[in-house]
């Protein structure tokens, strides 16, 4: 018998698997099923969860000044926690005044602590915050999610099959296992011998103070210097191609998993729902593309890719609703609803409801992977996550780009795209030699803001999965921002090719992608060979096109855009059917003036201000 069978066995026994008669959904990644109307909590997933809250503790307890806070009131928990805390007190005496039983709230600790009386002495609170609040009846302490999220506590904490979204979402590391008595005691006396072997290691090592997690971080950072204010650029081109074996290719594709956030709202199209549910090109959506190429390459290599959505509060019905027609698809969706407090740290520009949900997409992820999900997805065999980027209508699975981050080990890459298709050619010939500072990287594709800058950061990140979990517990770790490659041990960037980033923020772009220069083949957006320029037209449509409803009623079909170099269009313009545009093309209508590009007509570098122009 294995070892693992033992603890398993061991779990078996504390009844931690039985569950409650009903299990909510975001909990249901921990379940088998249910049984005798129960549900069955998975004890292989239960005991992974508990082991990364154990090296949790573990690694807390490396630093002597950390102080834990244990929550309880269940009066059956009692004699053994407190059991726990005199025998860990006796043999490590420095941990008298760290090891806490509270009933009392958090947020009241500023107040006075301490009350003195003629017999005696009454003692309200901790005299200082705690690293970390340890809670075991979770059921009955809702308050204290709340205080610890606000003060920014981490929380270890047992959860179970009932246990509602609001709450769960604020436990750093979950344990889902039944509360029973003797899975109390199991749980009291693996964080005494945890506590006990760190404070063995300690002494075998000699006295001194060890450093913090994020001690170590920031002195790697910075023991870097300059080198990390620089990221190899690798051009799409130069990765080797996926191999020819279908086995192969099904054990790679295996190891990822996909994380859409869907936070970016279409109100400046005038559409109503997130930018996910909007037709771009023959009735289907951004949703439909990804879930379609996701579908198409778990049927082509027998692969298992599932498909994380974050959803915020305001979307999550929209999505969730929209998902109904994939149930017959084999693809495996998982929509989570973010809270009402995400929206509100996201929130970037008052009065522009567009631009914070698409800006934070990275944080998202990083508090999706800190409500347990990072551990069932590691638990799963999964090591890869492709983050997409909101706005990105493009953004998919490319078995290439993942192929290159396997065989070379990189923990940490961002998909980028040269400013000017002379870089797409020339950049490696640069003296550099491919390397490039983050001051040569933005953000903003408008073609105003990208002067000065050698390339734009589409923010659309493949990460590995064993590397978040070794940095997710440090606060330096931030996805919003390509300085973050310098906490991962092999971080590039590839520059993709145009056909990888279409962003969606207005309708220029949504006539862009509704032309015949782009079709889509299993999900994914494929350019017209026609076309003989590197980049795409400049497309740039006045107000009168700026809603969906009346961009569709001033275009009978869009015209042909292929050997286009650029488009204006102002005032009240229609367009009729089968019209091809060439070269540089101006449509200006003077004010009171209706103009109407009649049906068929072929317009090459013109400029049109009256009907005798065409």
């Amino acid at each position: 018998m294995t070892i693992h069978s033992v603890v398993i066995q061991k779990l078996l026994t504390t009844n931690a698997h039985i569950g409650r008669q009903v299990a909510t959904h975001h909990f249901k990644q921990f379940t088998y099923g249910f049984r005798n109307r129960q549900s069955i909590i998975d004890s292989d997933k239960t005991l992974i969860c508990l082991r990364n809250a154990l090296n949790f503790l573990s690694c807390l307890s490396r630093d002597p000044s950390s102080s834990f806070l244990f929550i309880n009131t269940n009066p059956l928990f009692q004699p053994i926690i407190d059991e726990m805390t005199s025998r860990v007190t006796s043999l490590i005496p420095e941990r008298a005044s760290s090891l806490w039983k509270m009933r009392g709230f958090l947020t009241n600790s500023c107040s006075p602590k301490k009350f003195r009386s003629r017999h005696k002495k009454l003692v309200f609170a901790p005299t200082k915050m705690p690293d970390c609040v340890v809670i075991f009846d979770t059921e009955r302490k809702s308050s204290v999610f709340l205080e610890a999220e606000r003060l920014g506590i981490p929380i270890v904490a047992l959860v179970d099959s009932s246990m509602p979204w609001e709450y769960y979402k604020k436990v750093t590391y979950p344990i889902p296992a039944n509360d029973s008595v003797q899975f109390v005691y199991l749980i009291c006396n693996m964080i005494t011998k945890c506590l006990m072997l760190e404070k063995k290691k300690d002494g075998a090592k000699g006295p001194g103070k060890k450093a913090t997690i994020k001690d170590q971080v920031e002195s790697t950072s910075e023991s870097e210097g300059s080198a990390s204010d620089e990221v190899l650029v690798v051009p799409y081109e130069n990765l080797a191609p996926m191999s020819c074996d279908v086995a192969e290719s099904k054990q790679l594709l295996d190891k990822l998993v996909v994380v859409k956030y869907n936070g970016a709202l279409g109100k400046n199209m005038g559409f109503g729902g997130p930018k996910s549910l909007i037709e771009v090109k023959n009735g289907s959506t951004p949703l439909d593309l990804i879930v379609n190429q996701i579908q198409s390459l778990n049927s082509k290599y027998g692969c298992n890719i599932p498909l994380l959505l974050m959803n915020p509060k305001n979307t999550h019905n929209d999505i969730v609703k929209a998902l109904e027609k994939y149930s017959t698809l084999d693809v495996d969706i998982h929509p989570f609803e973010q809270g009402e407090h995400t929206q509100h740290e996201s929130f970037v520009t008052e009065g522009c409801e567009d631009k914070w949900q698409s800006s934070k997409h990275g944080a998202h992820f990083l508090s999706l992977m800190n409500s347990g999900t990072l551990d069932v997805l590691l638990a799963q065999g999964k090591e890869y996550a492709l983050v997409v980027n909101p706005d990105n209508v493009a953004g998919v699975v490319d078995p290439k780009i993942l192929n290159h981050l396997a065989q070379n080990s990189i923990e940490y890459c961002s998909e980028v795209t040269p400013t000017t298709s002379n870089g797409l050619i020339n950049f490696m010939a640069s003296s550099l030699q491919g390397m490039f500072k983050l001051e040569d990287f933005t953000s903003d594709h408008s073609e105003k803001s990208v002067k000065g800058f050698k390339f734009i950061d589409t923010r659309s990140l493949w990460l590995n999965l064993k590397a978040i979990k070794r940095l997710v517990d440090t606060s330096a770790l931030n996805l919003d921002n390509l300085s973050t490659l310098k906490l991962f041990e092999n971080s590039i960037g590839i520059s993709i090719p145009q056909s990888r980033f279409l962003p969606l923020n207005c309708t220029s772009d949504l006539f862009l992608l509704q032309s015949d220069l782009y079709s889509f083949t299993e999900g994914m957006f494929v350019r017209n060979d026609a076309r003989v320029s590197p980049s795409d037209p400049s497309i740039a449509l006045g107000p009168e096109f700026e809603k969906i409803s009346d961009f569709k009623r001033r275009f009978e079909t869009i015209p042909s855009i292929v050997k286009l170099d650029s488009l204006e269009v102002n005032g009240d313009v229609w367009f009729g059917a089968d019209i091809v545009l060439k070269g540089k093309v101006v449509i200006d209508a003077s004010p009171g003036l209706t103009l109407r590009i009649p049906g068929g007509v072929v317009l090459e570098d013109e400029e049109i201000n009256d009907p005798t122009d065409i």
